[in-house]
């Protein structure tokens, strides 16, 4: 690691696992921030987890993975921790990170979730449950405290997760798809669509901007209709600038692409913007996770104002194949494009 993280957007991903390592999760952050469904996330995925084991007994929990007796390949390892685990203190567990990173039959990785404070307020509110800082004092105290108390280790995460508008089965996806994207050491892509009255979302590596096509919303017959449709989709393809755009788009980031590939980067954000999220973001959206699945990246696609999410492999014939970075035309697009799940 060269040098701390400042935000969740800016982190980079953790390099890919080689063989014979054993990946090891530390999942922490502030309280109320989603440690608990990350931890179950990744048991979906085969991890161990376990979480707030005392920090005198990491040991035992690494035990077997020196590669001395060969047992360095055995299942990854997912390590909660936040202020309540017995013995928590941000530089013990940093210098123990560092101690864990420096043998080479680990593959360490340090996750810090966090929230908007006002985000953790409402969620302890709505769960009645007390703050581990504030038992006996107001609720604001002890998320202060915590913060102070956890900055030495978001600082020094690999990675930053900020979950204030992300919700449970969003966080799971977006952990699944990082986490295997580590492992097989393939580029995974997220595609979002999103509205920007809204505000850019936090996760996103790369943003476009599609305000200057022709807005769908201005004509009585599409108002109604999303970019899902198919007389949205002709509207806005029949702009005079749409095939140049996409052309020029998706030619940025075939090159893009291949160069985060080349430097390690296992998965990538890419958000698409239009004024209320309904049309030419969504189907900008659309296009591009049908151009880049179709060249053999596992693609997700989430479009934040109509509530969809899917989720789909590269199809058979492009497995094992090198990405392209040529683009092919919108006419080319439209005839085939990834499955969607509501």
């Amino acid at each position: 690691m060269t040098e701390p993280h400042p935000s969740a957007d800016e982190a980079d991903e953790p390099r890919a696992v080689s063989p014979g390592q054993r990946q090891v999760i530390i999942v922490t952050g502030m309280s109320g921030a989603g440690k608990q469904s990350v931890l179950r996330a990744l048991e979906d995925l085969s991890f161990e987890a376990i979480d707030n084991m005392p920090l005198d007994l990491w040991g035992q929990a690494l035990a077997g993975s020196s590669g001395e007796d060969g047992t360095a390949g055995r299942a990854p390892l997912a390590l909660g921790l936040d202020v309540r685990t017995r013995g928590f203190e941000p530089l013990v567990i940093l210098d123990l990170v560092n101690t864990m990173r420096s043998l080479s039959s680990l593959q360490v990785t340090l996750l810090f979730l966090d929230a908007d404070d006002e985000v953790l307020q409402r969620r302890f509110n709505e769960t009645r449950r007390r703050h581990p800082l504030a038992p006996d004092r107001p609720l604001n105290d002890g998320i202060g405290q915590e913060r102070q108390l956890m900055a030495s280790l978001r600082d020094q995460a690999d990675l930053v997760i900020d979950t204030s508008h992300t919700g449970i089965p969003d966080l799971r996806h977006m952990v699944a798809s990082r986490v295997v994207g580590l492992l097989q050491g393939d580029l995974a892509l997220h595609f979002i669509s999103f509205a920007y009255k809204d505000g850019l979302p936090r996760s996103a590596d790369l943003v476009f901007d599609v305000r200057f096509l022709r807005n769908p919303h201005y004509d009585p017959n599409l108002r109604a209709q999303t970019g899902r449709d198919p007389a949205v989709q002709r509207y806005v393809s029949e702009d005079e600038d749409f095939k140049a755009y996409f052309k020029r788009l998706t030619d940025l980031l075939g090159l893009s692409l291949r160069r985060y590939g080349q430097e390690g980067k296992s998965y990538l954000t890419v958000a698409v913007g239009c004024s209320g999220g309904k049309h030419r973001s969504v189907y900008m959206a659309e296009r591009l996770a049908a151009w880049a699945n179709k060249r053999g990246y596992r693609v997700s696609l989430r479009h934040q104002v109509l509530g969809l999410f899917s989720k789909f492999e590269p199809p058979a014939d492009s497995q094992g194949t090198s990405h392209s970075s040529e683009a092919s035309s919108p006419q080319d697009e439209q005839k085939k494009g990834p499955s969607h799940a509501a």
